[in-house]
């Protein structure tokens, strides 16, 4: 296998873009309907094999492809058949291609979809936002009504035919503040990856946070607890992504989470139009960096913008610039400290004016003061051999 010519990449693909069969109260798109559209999106053919030629032509050993949206089984079960043919056709001996799929699962509650799952050993990850109550609250159908019941058909559909799944949790408004609820009810899924994701954006009314916003104090409270149950669980039994790069980063320098990476440069995204972006949460007409089917993917890569947008994560606040935690936090994803505070990507970084801090910076500095001491801790321990983490945790 060749040299890689650009620096390996993960392809983040929505290839039903914003579409969706659900409607989640916070959901991220809402607030940018104007710049993504609405309405019925699909990626054409000629989109998906250039995607799959051009991308597994640039030989990576690695080569990873997440498939979200909007709700990516809009698609079809036909559409992945395909993608699983394309990457037969494109790709070489000992290229590692794997494909991920995040999801609501509403449509995942059959067995030709779960076996075929399966068959591929496509990871899925399923939205839920712990027990019923907690769960509908915000994610309900275009109908108004509650999903839980439909997602844990599909959880159990996904569990009777041994498809391999983890979980992605918004941390929201109501979910902060019962932390040991929804942990308990995500282990009692017999779930061993767990993603939390914070919840905030801005209301398209007022331009202020929208009222389903978790407070920086409940996201660091929540951190905090669960964080003492994943010890108290065993950090060599469960994987919390979060944790998982904070750890690395104890062990090797090296963090596995763009949130708190130094650059922006894990991964690209690629619309159902083909138009490729940077970044899913700068999703906007000055950072497009063209489109697939006019310029090979290595090209859009390895452009001068991509690289611009990538070193802007390092534009931090004079505060950050001598926060004890800079190394850990890197001044947190650019959505939370641009967007959020009602700045720009070119204002990021400003000085003390807002532009450069995160909203969760409060929330990070009382999680990093309550516990580093034990991440070094544990770190200690795995590399001494006292406590070993199964591969796929590490």
């Amino acid at each position: 296998m060749k040299d890689a010519v650009v620096q390996p990449f993960t392809l983040l693909i929505k290839p039903s873009g914003s579409d969706c069969n659900v409607d989640c109260t916070y959901c991220f798109y809402k607030c940018r309907a104007p710049q993504i559209g609405t309405g019925r999106q699909r990626m054409s053919n000629e989109a998906l094999e250039r995607l799959v030629r051009d991308y597994l032509g640039l030989r990576f050993q690695f080569s990873g492809f997440a498939w979200q949206g909007g709700e990516p089984t809009l698609m079809g079960l036909d559409f992945y058949k395909r993608v699983v043919e394309l990457q037969e056709k494109h790709g070489v001996s000992g290229q590692e291609v794997s494909n991920s799929l995040q999801t609501n699962a509403i449509l995942l509650n059959n067995a030709e979809w779960c076996r075929f799952l399966r068959e591929n050993r496509f990871l899925v990850g399923i939205s839920i936002d712990g027990p019923k109550d907690l769960h509908d609250h915000y994610r309900r159908d275009l109908g108004g009504q509650g999903t839980w019941d439909r997602v844990m058909r599909a959880i159990e559909c996904c569990r009777e035919h041994k498809v391999e799944f983890n979980t992605l949790t918004l941390v929201n408004r109501l979910t902060a503040d019962h932390p040991d609820e929804v942990f308990d009810f995500l282990i009692e899924l017999g779930v061993r990856y767990l993603q939390f994701i914070p919840c905030v954006e801005t209301d398209p009314q007022t331009g202020g946070i929208a009222d389903f916003s978790v407070t920086p104090k409940q996201y660091g409270d929540f951190l905090c607890r669960v964080f003492d149950r994943w010890m108290q669980f065993g950090a060599q039994r469960l994987s919390i992504r979060d944790f998982d790069s904070i750890l690395s980063f104890c062990m090797s320098g090296r963090h596995s989470l763009c949130t708190f990476d130094r650059q922006c440069s894990q991964y690209i995204v690629v619309e159902h139009t083909g138009d490729v972006f940077p970044c899913d949460f700068f999703v906007e007409p000055q950072w497009r960096l063209g489109n697939l089917l006019e310029t090979p993917i290595e090209q859009l890569a390895a452009c001068a913008q991509k690289k611009t947008f990538a070193r802007r994560k390092q534009d931090l606040s004079s505060k950050c610039l001598v926060c004890r935690h800079l190394a850990f936090c890197r001044g947190g994803c650019m959505k939370d400290r641009v967007s959020v505070l009602g700045g720009s990507v070119k204002a990021a970084g400003l000085g003390d004016g807002g532009s450069g801090q995160s909203y969760f910076c409060e929330s990070y500095r009382q999680f990093f003061d309550y516990s580093l001491a034990r991440f070094m801790q544990t770190a200690a321990q795995i590399r001494s051999g006292t406590l070993v983490r199964p591969q796929q945790l590490t």
